[in-house]
């Protein structure tokens, strides 16, 4: 699996740094880019859902003042939107490998973590 490397001020973020930034109280936005369907499939609890195709037209509902934490099924669609946002001046970190290395490295079950929940 190849996930986008640092390009573009991009920056990734592992499941195992977003759990210790999470558990330590930080702040972040979780930004879903997913279709309405996968999001209600799979989500991180807590997260904000915003389709990629709508997010042009939504940056109204994205907080200035946090770090924002995208993710997608596998960091694809996020890390396109990450750079987007990026250009625009906000402050946003790719989840390495999406939903998907989340759920298997064991973050979706960590006691005090945002789970996968289902619909």
């Amino acid at each position: 699996m190849m996930f986008f490397q640092q390009s573009a001020g991009i920056e990734n973020i592992a499941p195992e740094q977003l759990a210790e930034r999470l558990q330590a109280g930080d702040d972040l936005f979780l930004l879903d880019v997913r279709t309405p369907l996968e999001h209600a499939a799979y989500a991180l609890e807590g997260s904000h859902l915003i389709p990629i195709e709508e997010l042009g037209q939504r940056l109204h509902e994205l907080p200035q003042d946090r770090e924002i934490v995208v993710y997608c099924r596998v960091g694809s669609r996020s890390a396109y939107a990450c750079m987007h946002l990026a250009r625009m001046g906000y402050r946003v970190r790719n989840l390495e490998g999406g939903v998907l290395l989340w759920s298997t490295s064991g973050m979706a079950t960590a006691p005090s973590l945002p789970a996968m929940t289902r619909a």
